[in-house]
């Protein structure tokens, strides 16, 4: 029997997938619901590598294929996946289909709700800057499948996964798996809180070796007694976690492994105490992967830092304005307000999600002189500022306004920050967060010319 495979979504975990099977022989039909998807210039070179592309379809449980492979956008619980299981058919992630082609290198699997993006990249600088084969993947960097495709494999698979890739990925065993944070997120997709915890978890029980967060309210409660022998971190010295299994955590201004000074803790050209945890865990995976301290230490000093997360874009007249693009939700918001200098304008907005706001809001009022509202979610954001007496609230609707409001008022409310931490999803005007930043940077450094 022919092998017959159907890969959904046109976006470049799909197409990475769709090349891998081909590779391996499959007959491959790649589809995507939209007509025009954001990369539809690749349809002729899959068509090349002999992928046949369906542009404008949905996929149904009656369509000829044994495995379907899933992009992480597409929801799990679709019917037609269901109907597809119930039919003996395999269903599996994109993330699980590269594993079976990478499950003998040693992998650092990075979750959480908040700050994976940034471990992940600054883990893989570790690892590269000590001479290793370790590309950033998932989330950020290449898909996983691409690594698969390389005649060289890695030496070490560096990999940010979503509760999307986790969900739809069985055996994905990393050698070493971080947990960063755990808030409310994505309950649109997993319906429950404690439904999206236990998706979380199920990387962390199946990896060789955990690091959590020891910082993290929810992960202290929830998650000290889930796995065998954890290690945590904590940048309030080993004594904040020392009932638990201590390995790294600040004291005396150094990151310390088990009271062996490793690097500066202001070495990471980063702000906020947030990026402090996150040095930690990156710190701690390259320990447990067995890279020298001196070579960690290097790896620390030369990261540049994450594209929209905190990102400083432009400093005019005096005022740095700071691209946190990435911060899709309240809690990621919040924590941009946190790390920055007030007084701030907060340009916010874009299309809303679910969740609690209080902490949010908190930020605003000690950071905000004002606050600049696009997108779909402005009028429910102005009201709920209103609510809660802050009057310092424009609509302005576009990012080319916010930006040019901005410059504007900035001088007169002696702003030391412009920050764009939208605490919403992009997809009302743009494709996705990254977009959304990068047009954020390119309006920012036009005030410069």
């Amino acid at each position: 029997m022919d092998k017959q495979a159907h890969v959904i979504g046109l976006g470049k975990s799909g197409i990475a997938a769709a090349r891998l099977l081909a590779q391996q022989g499959w007959q491959v039909v790649l589809s995507d619901r939209n007509l025009a998807p954001l990369l539809a210039d690749a349809v002729s070179a899959l068509q090349a590598d002999g992928v046949s592309v369906r542009l404008g379809h949905s996929f149904g449980a009656q369509d000829d294929a044994s495995l379907i492979v899933v992009s992480p956008g597409v929801p799990w619980d679709l019917p037609a996946l269901k109907q597809a299981r119930e039919q003996g058919k395999e269903v599996i992630g994109e993330a699980e289909l590269a594993w079976r082609h990478l499950s003998d290198r040693p992998w650092v699997g990075i979750t959480g709700t908040n700050g994976k993006t940034t471990v992940t990249a600054l883990t893989a600088a570790i690892f590269q800057a000590a001479g290793l084969n370790a590309p950033a993947c998932g989330n950020i960097g290449d898909a996983i499948g691409d690594l698969a495709l390389n005649s060289t494999p890695p030496d070490w698979v560096i990999a940010e996964l979503s509760s999307y890739q986790i969900e739809s990925s069985a055996t994905l065993a990393p050698k070493i798996g971080l947990w960063t944070t755990f808030t409310p997120d994505h309950l649109a997709r997993h319906h429950t809180l404690e439904n999206y915890f236990r998706i979380k978890a199920q990387l962390l029980h199946q990896s060789e070796q955990v690091v959590l967060n020891g910082d993290d309210p929810y992960l202290r409660t929830h998650a000290s007694n889930l796995f065998p022998q954890p290690y945590w971190t904590s940048t309030q010295g080993r004594e904040a976690i020392a009932p638990l299994t201590p390995l790294a955590y600040i004291e005396d201004g150094w990151v310390k492994i088990n009271d062996r000074p490793i690097v500066a803790a202001d070495a990471l050209n980063m702000v906020g105490t947030h990026n402090q945890q996150n040095l930690l865990l990156a710190v701690a995976a390259a320990y447990l992967a067995g890279l020298a301290p001196a070579a960690i230490a290097h790896g620390v000093k030369m990261f540049p830092g994450v594209p929209h997360r905190l990102e400083r874009v432009a400093t005019w007249q005096g005022i740095d304005f700071i691209n946190d693009s990435k911060a899709t939700n309240y809690d990621a918001a919040a924590v941009g307000l946190r790390a920055i200098a007030p007084p701030a304008i907060l340009i916010a907005g874009g299309e809303a999600k679910d969740g609690d706001d209080t902490d949010w809001l908190n930020e605003i009022q000690a950071k905000a002189a004002s606050v600049l509202l696009i997108g779909s979610a402005a009028p429910q954001f102005a009201a709920r500022l209103k609510e809660t007496d802050f009057a310092a609230v424009e609509i302005v609707e576009t990012m080319e306004r916010a930006v040019q409001r901005s410059a504007e008022i900035a001088p007169q409310l002696a702003a030391k920050t412009v920050l764009l931490s939208p605490a919403c999803a992009s997809f009302d005007q743009y494709p996705n967060f990254e977009v959304r930043g990068d047009h954020f940077r390119s309006l920012c450094q036009s005030l410069l010319a």
